[in-house]
């Protein structure tokens, strides 16, 4: 499956990140159906380098463009760019170095939590800052899908509660 795919090899690769948007509520119990995987990483030199050796080895190149348009998936292109909406050979990812809503990659990380996907451990956002960064994103896609998160919120502090 194209998402484990995704984690293994960014684990795999070294690379420092969170898994936010559709998967990471999706992990979180969402119905809805998503088909990219969206992360944001650490912007260090170091991790924006392993980011960059995944993207090429799955030949990443700009989603919604020109097929051909000359661009080189680097370190620099990452530096450069906030959010790069990418095609791979495994499917469609988005990688940014910052969350509207949340912040940059320290912040996501402090409001992400543990999960686990056949055998990769990763972080994904937790509820409330899903919430916050759909709120943030205003998008109607976004806004459509935060009664179902407030819902799931919910219940996950409902059973907390009962123990």
């Amino acid at each position: 499956m194209f998402f484990t795919e995704c984690l293994e090899g960014l684990t795999g690769g070294g690379v420092e990140f969170v898994v936010i948007g559709g998967v990471a509520a999706g992990v979180h119990g969402s119905a809805r159906v998503t088909f990219d995987l969206d992360i944001c990483y650490d912007p260090t030199p170091a991790n924006r380098q392993r980011l960059a050796r995944v993207l090429q080895r799955w030949r990443a190149s700009l989603r919604g463009v020109e097929p051909g348009l000359p661009f080189e998936l680097d370190e620099r292109a990452l530096a450069t760019s906030r959010v790069l909406t990418l095609t791979t050979t495994l499917g469609d990812l988005d990688v940014m170095d910052e969350v509207a809503g949340i912040g940059g990659y320290p912040e996501v990380l402090a409001a992400s939590v543990p999960a686990a996907a056949g055998g990769t451990r990763f972080r994904i956002l937790d509820l409330p800052g899903l919430i916050k960064a759909k709120r943030a994103a205003r998008r109607p896609k976004d806004l459509e899908q935060i009664p179902e998160l407030e819902a799931l919120l919910q219940i996950r502090d409902e059973l907390r509660k009962r123990g």
